[in-house]
């Protein structure tokens, strides 16, 4: 079920009112009827693929325990183990198995060795990375003696599975959201109130900038030979907002449902477009995802408490594994390793770029420093993007060839999708340049005005229903 479909707003309603006007007396009676609408909610896209989300809750439920009543190094190494092999394992699978036996055959194609090779036909299951890294958070987190094993079946299983998080995030920590799913919620008018606003602000986002966006994108990234340059970096340019709004504005609706159901659900986004770095984009962009490979990945081989050299590598093994982990396919590890290479290159660059700074003839450059640095930083993200959304490759390098040339005329189909993206675009960017100078407070929705307040939200939802695109279109990190 997807949340901008007509199904979803009839399926919220529905749980809200039941969730908080009928099964408010227990706790356990709560979190029964939410596990049982999650697993409706999942299952709405395809119920065979209910048996992966229990048997990976299963697995690493049972590990959890099991941690809990043995002390020995060996055997509590052992039960991790196996527990990730497991629900690695079922990853790979579906994820990974083709992409790696092709490889490794074009590999010994380039030797002249041919090998038959069978390839899965498998339907990637929606949100698999997701739940899984849940799961995987809350073993890890036990192993590591920072989190203390649940007894409680109901509230684990939803903690995996529950409806808002089920298909794209964020990653929660148990350490986070387990505790809350324990205590009793009180229907908070305030929370409800803070839940709608991030709701209709998510549609915004998803509904009137990212599916209109995604029009022209499409329509020029899906035959990217037959255009110029100059359209293809309106494109690609086009497409780093379309990914931006489509994401955070799943994101946005996730944690507003969670408001309206008492829960708090960790931040995901902090307008990574005001960023002056790459670093400081990652530090801003899928930070549940970003805080997950830091503290699974980077930090265990060694973070940046290691001689320089090694430093690097880390950096670089992390984002290449980061791109692996958004999709089978060497087009996400190089767009991986690029993130990586730029903050290479950032930290070589840095004592040069401090010294040129402080150079008394360059003064005027340290006042604009920070524009010039989310310029710097927002071209290089958006070249990125280039190898995240093209359809191959190859497509890849001929978008980057044509832009290269820079040259013939605009592409002016879906006209309508260029004005309408266009100026939806410089909302965006004056909403968070606003709300980056506001301590993260949206300006208008969150004024202390009535007038306004209500004002803003009735032109948001003016837009969303004259110009939004209403064709059901699936949030594009669903794939992932």
């Amino acid at each position: 079920m997807l949340f901008n479909s007509f199904a979803y707003l009839i399926f919220l309603p529905i749980v809200f009112l039941l969730y908080w006007f009928c099964l408010s007396k227990t706790v356990k009676i709560q979190n029964l009827f939410l596990l049982a609408a999650s697993y409706f909610f999942y299952g709405w896209w395809n119920w065979r693929y209910l048996s992966l989300v229990i048997l990976c809750s299963t697995v690493n439920y049972v590990a959890g325990r099991l941690l809990m009543k043995t002390e020995k190094h060996e055997y509590r190494k052992l039960i991790i183990v196996l527990c990730c092999l497991v629900s690695l394992g079922i990853l790979g699978i579906f994820k990974y198995y083709n992409f790696f036996i092709t490889s490794f055959a074009g590999c010994l194609e380039l030797l002249n060795i041919r090998i038959h090779i069978t390839i899965l036909n498998l339907i990637l299951p929606v949100g698999i990375s997701f739940y899984t890294f849940h799961t995987l958070t809350y073993t890890l987190e036990v192993y590591k003696r920072k989190f203390e094993p649940t007894k409680d079946i109901i509230s684990f299983f939803l903690f995996v599975s529950i409806f808002p998080l089920a298909m794209a995030g964020p990653i929660e920590r148990a350490t986070n959201l387990l505790p809350q799913l324990y205590k009793k919620r009180i229907l908070d008018y305030s929370q409800i109130v803070s839940g709608l606003r991030l709701l209709l602000w998510g549609f915004f986002m998803k509904v009137a900038i990212a599916d209109r966006l995604t029009v022209y994108v499409d329509s020029v990234y899906n035959n990217v030979s037959h255009h110029s340059g100059i359209t293809l970096v309106l494109a690609t340019v086009f497409f780093s907002f379309q990914i931006y709004c489509d994401f955070v504005g799943y994101s946005y609706i996730a944690v507003g449902c969670g408001k309206l159901l008492g829960l708090n659900f960790i931040e995901n986004f902090r307008r990574p477009y005001m960023a002056v770095s790459v670093a400081d984009f990652w530090r801003r962009w899928h930070i549940s995802l970003s805080t997950w490979f830091r503290d699974y990945v980077y930090i265990p081989l060694g973070g940046n408490r290691c001689s320089t050299g090694r430093y690097y590598y880390n950096l670089m093994v992390t984002f290449l594994v980061s791109g692996l982990w958004h999709g089978a396919d060497w087009s996400f590890v190089i767009w991986g390793g690029l993130n990586g290479l730029f903050q290479v290159i950032g930290k070589v660059l840095s004592p040069i770029k401090k010294y040129i700074l402080q150079n008394s003839f360059l003064s005027q450059a340290v006042k604009i420093k920070k524009e010039f640095d989310i310029l710097i930083t927002f071209g290089l993200i958006t070249f990125t993007w280039i190898f995240f959304r093209a359809n191959s490759l190859d497509d890849s390098f001929i978008v980057i060839k044509n832009i290269v040339r820079f040259k013939g005329n605009l592409f002016t189909n879906n006209i309508d999708s260029l004005i309408y993206g266009s100026v939806l675009i410089l909302v965006l960017c004056f909403s968070d340049a606003i709300q980056e100078c506001n301590s993260g407070k949206h300006y208008f929705l969150e004024h202390k005005n009535k007038g306004i307040r209500y004002a803003s939200y009735l032109l948001i939802l003016l837009i969303i229903l004259l110009i939004g695109v209403f064709d059901g279109s699936q949030f594009i990190y669903f794939q992932f």
